[in-house]
């Protein structure tokens, strides 16, 4: 295998920077948007049902890729985009709590010496300071508070404590506000200087909650049901190139464990909830109704975000940086089934979708969001993992509208704009390599993916991926299961049993590599500084 340590010392941003911008010598603006818990195929340009007339904007003059793949869950995934490295590197899974260790550095940290200006708007959800003495960013909004979307109790400019918005605050929204005011302000005081803009809405997390005008543009949507969505989504997504496997069947036994119980959550939401992926015609009208408008409201939290990402657009092209802006969009990872009532519970009497009520998107619906992959978000199966990933650069990206089937990682995206930006990736001494890779050839070509493997650990969901065979397990006494992903990314057709050999092998190297990364978390404790935000625990 490449050794990544002699890959990352001389894989030479600058020649896979020209390689992609071609004469173009000025270096690329960033902007990464992250959306939360949206599943990879609810966008439209992705075969999706919902409105999203910007990303479908963006892919149209940019690339999508189809297999760009997150950790499971929130936080590791923004740990892996913000370090390049797996969270289990960096102490920055649930599993693996503890202080960041001193080799860790930000992606502000490798693009400030490159002559870059850096900018957050949104949800931070690690545990590392993002103001004074934090990870580089020159201008911050946190918002802390993520039980709610019409208002905030923690958030913050700068690391400087804000008061409770007034009336018609709507975060995603002001997370769209203030990452414009950071551009217009770098406009005004340092056009000169390249940028980079870390967009990360909460958008469609839960609570379900979008304003009333949004919801109604869903109106009498989704009545089919999410059976027959998934149907036609999958037809869809198949012969748009996205996807070629088989529509998996929905898996009532598979839920969250720590959802709310069943009892609890029918009296506190109502009759018409439903807690597992039961086919739509087992459903009585008054759950069918209230199913439907959950779906609707999912969707109008996606409109909303991408009208926000018109309205950065639109800032961009102002500032007439728009060819020189690379833009990337990813989720977190894939549709949440989690039912959980949180801060002010539910609100039985307050509209759907209000700020009283507190939904889920619940199994059923995040299933049709994950077409056509297996199961949701915490799980390391395809529709908890797989990311859209769109990549919109005027200047450095000629094959418009295009797919790419290259393997990635959220871990790549650091070493990636890093490359774009000229920059070099050396190895600190006494660092491990980075586990990310850049990807910034396959904005030229559709190839081989940059990683000799793909390391997945999640709530003892276990994975691996090597070309396109997949050794996975579920739970901690899960035994192996292998696919080959080349027609089954839908994980149906277990290899286990036929390729005991080779089954064994990826499962060597998956204790391997875990057992690195224990070693380095270990080895790192000694010498450990201490970067946490004790005001978001």
């Amino acid at each position: 295998m490449t050794n990544r340590r002699e890959f990352l010392r001389t894989m030479g941003g600058a020649s896979l920077t020209a390689c992609a911008q071609g004469a173009t010598a000025k270096k690329p603006n960033f902007i990464v948007i992250l959306a939360d818990d949206m599943g990879f195929a609810d966008a439209r340009c992705y075969g999706g049902d919902i409105d999203t007339p910007n990303l479908d904007r963006l892919a149209a003059k940019g690339l999508r890729f189809t297999q760009c793949y997150s950790t499971a869950r929130c936080g590791p995934s923004r740990g892996c985009l913000m370090t390049g490295y797996y969270a289990q590197q960096t102490a920055g899974d649930v599993m693996t709590p503890g202080n960041v260790p001193s080799f860790t550095k930000f992606l502000p940290e490798y693009l400030k010496p490159l002559g870059y200006r850096t900018y957050h708007s949104g949800k931070w959800h690690l545990r590392f300071v993002t103001g004074e003495g934090g990870v580089g960013f020159d201008h911050s909004y946190t918002m802390l508070d993520e039980n709610r979307f019409f208002t905030q109790s923690r958030h913050e400019v700068d690391a400087k404590a804000l008061p409770k918005p007034e009336d018609g605050y709507y975060s995603t929204t002001a997370i769209a506000d203030h990452a414009v005011t950071f551009l217009q302000g770098h406009q005004q005081e340092n056009a000169k200087d390249p940028f980079f803009m870390f967009v990360a809405f909460h958008a469609p997390h839960f609570p379900l909650q979008a304003p009333q005008a949004d919801i109604d543009h869903y109106k009498g949507k989704f009545t089919e049901g999410w059976d027959t969505a998934r149907e036609r989504k999958w037809q869809r997504m198949t012969k748009m190139g996205l996807i070629n496997c088989p529509l998996t069947p929905m898996e009532p036994g598979k839920w969250t464990n720590w959802n709310t119980p069943d009892n609890e959550l029918l009296e506190k939401i109502g009759p018409g909830e439903v807690s597992k992926a039961v086919p739509w015609s087992r459903l009585n009208q008054e759950q069918k109704d209230f199913q439907r408008t959950k779906m609707a409201i999912h969707a109008a939290m996606i409109t909303r975000m991408d009208a926000e990402i018109g309205k950065l657009m639109k800032q961009v092209e102002a500032m007439g940086v728009e060819r020189d802006t690379v833009i990337l969009f990813l989720s977190d990872n894939g549709a949440s089934s989690e039912q959980l009532i949180r801060a002010d519970g539910h609100d039985k009497t307050a509209p759907l979708g209000s700020a009283k009520s507190y939904l889920g998107l619940g199994p059923g619906w995040a299933t049709n969001a994950n077409t056509p992959f297996r199961l949701h978000k915490s799980w390391v199966n395809e529709g908890g993992i797989s990311s859209p990933l769109i990549v919109h650069w005027p200047n450095g990206i000629k094959d418009q509208n295009k797919l790419r089937h290259n393997p990635c990682h959220f871990v790549d995206v650091l070493p990636t704009l890093v490359d774009l930006a000229g920059g070099r990736m050396e190895t600190p001494p006494g660092a491990p390599n980075l586990a990310g890779r850049s990807i910034a050839a396959a904005f030229n070509k559709d190839g081989a993916a940059p990683h000799d493997f793909i390391y997945f650990n999640h709530n003892n969901n276990r994975a691996i991926r090597v070309g396109d065979w997949k050794l996975i397990a579920t739970g901690k006494d899960g035994e192996w299961e292998l696919y080959n992903l080349k027609n089954d990314r839908g994980e149906q057709n277990n290899l286990a049993a036929k390729e005991p050999a080779l089954t064994k092998q990826l499962a060597a190297l998956w204790q391997k590599t875990e057992d690195e990364f224990v070693k380095t978390r270990e080895a790192a404790k000694s010498s450990e500084k201490v970067r946490m935000n004790n005001r978001a625990q």
